[in-house]
């Protein structure tokens, strides 16, 4: 079982930065797969950046050269920094886990809040 922490959200100007964390309770090493996705209400959450165990991060085309994804296996967080923000990236961002044996539609974190005002 993994449970996972997101913080960093918050509210910034367009053009601003933000770095989200998602701090995991247990090793990341050994996870098959992590990513972060996010919601806005009324509409499907969306995947924003994953990484599978070995590979490099894959990106949604929309936030690309502006977000990036990255792992510190030391401290057993991932993180998303999100450059040149712009309104419509404002949701809620979810970091998710997806582990072999453990369950199909992974583990979830509880979200957090970005709010990019223009």
């Amino acid at each position: 079982q993994v449970q996972l922490v997101e913080s960093g959200g918050g509210l910034v100007q367009a053009g601003g930065s933000l770095r989200l964390s998602c701090a995991a309770s247990r090793s990341i090493v050994g996870i098959d797969a992590m990513g972060w996705y996010r919601q806005t209400p009324g509409k499907q959450r969306e995947m924003v950046a994953n990484i599978f165990r070995g590979s490099i991060p894959n990106y949604r085309e929309s936030v690309k050269g502006r977000f990036t994804l990255s792992k510190d296996n030391t401290k057993n967080t991932v993180y998303l920094q999100m450059n040149s923000l712009k309104p419509e990236d404002t949701a809620v961002y979810y970091c998710a886990a997806f582990v072999g044996g453990g369950p199909r539609d992974g583990y979830w974190g509880q979200g957090t809040q970005v709010t990019v005002s223009s």
